[in-house]
């Protein structure tokens, strides 16, 4: 790709200032993809505003590049940025070639989702997709599920080359709409050996994890939750998308044993906080159905954006419940979705009991459900 530096952008200033700024608009019109670079060093000015406005207003994908950040003082005042509007900015010091890597990578994935052509006479199968990922250690019943999921009254759309060798991804239309599970190679043949079966499933699942919007935990019930179960809990939790645990061969649990699977499931899995348990059993169908509905509530307080002068009511509201010991938050923005993140530009500080209080007010108070949260906060 070709990179256009332009000299800046004002929106008023004498003749060589306009004519600069004409150039940037003329790069702007051929442009990709933007990068609003900021400087962290002096914090959010007004031709930075009026610089994102006229960024965001040309409809061409925006990243916040914010500069001149050498140290983790500039890091944590960096978040200001988000008032801008231009979501999660991308932190780096061009001087000390810091974050320079990162940017990049977020440069080419951007590009390569915008750019990548459909195959002649098809549809993208993967447009307006949900991805969902079904984790699992092997053995556990993912293929069964997965079969049982799509169903002869299921069409599948297409089969896709996944990302890594081998990998398909398969994509489905179901009444609430299209979802595209991750990687299911593996689920529709036997692996050729055993031998280290368990290190290639779980690698496997990892990767499908870093492309999904949902995480799939399936469980074998009449084992319990293991110690592998919950390391992928804990990296499910680490990737920041909700999850849904599935107790698959529920029927074979004797019934005085089932509390007792619950419990530890609960213990082994608190990364994961209130996500909901399913008890199925794929092999005959039972269960498998309420899936569907869980999916679709996730992906939907997953993805939610809240009006910023409906979240200062709330925060309004629950600081007026219950004050804080010290400190006050001034006001909050949301910054991002999926997960939905929240800033908090305070005075003073706040403890950790009261931002835990924080978050579980907003959860409750949009409906979010079990979906990961995310609370930032920035000390004015």
């Amino acid at each position: 790709f070709d990179v256009v530096d332009t000299g800046g952008w004002l929106e008023v200033g004498d003749d060589l200032e306009n004519k600069v700024s004409s150039q940037a608009e003329a790069a702007l019109q051929s442009a990709d993809l933007v990068l609003l670079v900021v400087d962290a060093s002096t914090g959010i000015v007004d031709e930075d505003t009026h610089a994102a406005r006229w960024a965001l207003r040309s409809g061409r994908p925006v990243i916040l590049v914010v500069n001149k950040v050498d140290d983790e003082r500039h890091e944590y005042a960096s978040w200001e940025f988000l008032r801008l509007g231009a979501g999660d900015p991308v932190m780096i010091s061009a001087l000390h070639g810091r974050g320079a890597g990162d940017l990049l990578d977020r440069v080419v994935d951007d590009l390569s989702a915008q750019l990548a052509p459909p195959e002649a006479g098809l549809d993208d199968p993967d447009e307006g997709s949900l991805r969902v990922a079904l984790i699992g250690r092997p053995n556990v019943g993912k293929s069964t599920l997965f079969n049982c999921l799509i169903g002869e009254e299921r069409s599948v759309v297409h089969d896709m080359p996944g990302t890594t060798r081998d990998a398909i991804d398969t994509v489905v239309d179901t009444p609430t709409g299209r979802i595209r599970f991750i990687d299911t190679a593996g689920m529709r043949r036997r692996a050729k050996t055993e031998a280290g079966l368990e290190t290639y499933a779980v690698l496997r699942s990892l990767d499908a994890l870093d492309r999904a919007d949902i995480a799939v935990l399936v469980i074998d019930a009449t084992v319990g939750a293991t110690g592998q179960d919950q390391r992928l809990a804990e990296r499910i939790s680490a990737a920041g998308c909700p999850a849904v645990v599935v107790l698959n061969k529920w029927e074979l649990v004797p019934t005085e044993e089932r509390d007792h699977v619950l419990a530890t499931v609960g213990e082994r899995l608190a990364f994961l906080g209130d996500a909901p348990v399913l008890k199925t059993t794929a092999l005959s169908g039972k269960g498998v159905h309420k899936l569907w509905p869980a999916l679709t509530d996730m992906a939907d307080d997953y993805a939610k954006r809240v009006p910023t002068g409906v979240l200062n009511r709330a925060v309004r509201d629950l600081q007026l419940k219950h004050p804080a010991p010290a400190g006050k938050i001034r006001y909050a923005v949301q910054g991002a979705t999926e997960p939905p993140t929240f800033t908090l530009f305070i005075s003073g500080k706040l403890d950790q009991t009261y931002l835990r209080y924080v978050e579980r007010s907003l959860r409750e108070r949009f409906e979010l459900g079990s979906t990961p949260i995310r609370v930032r906060v920035r000390v004015e």
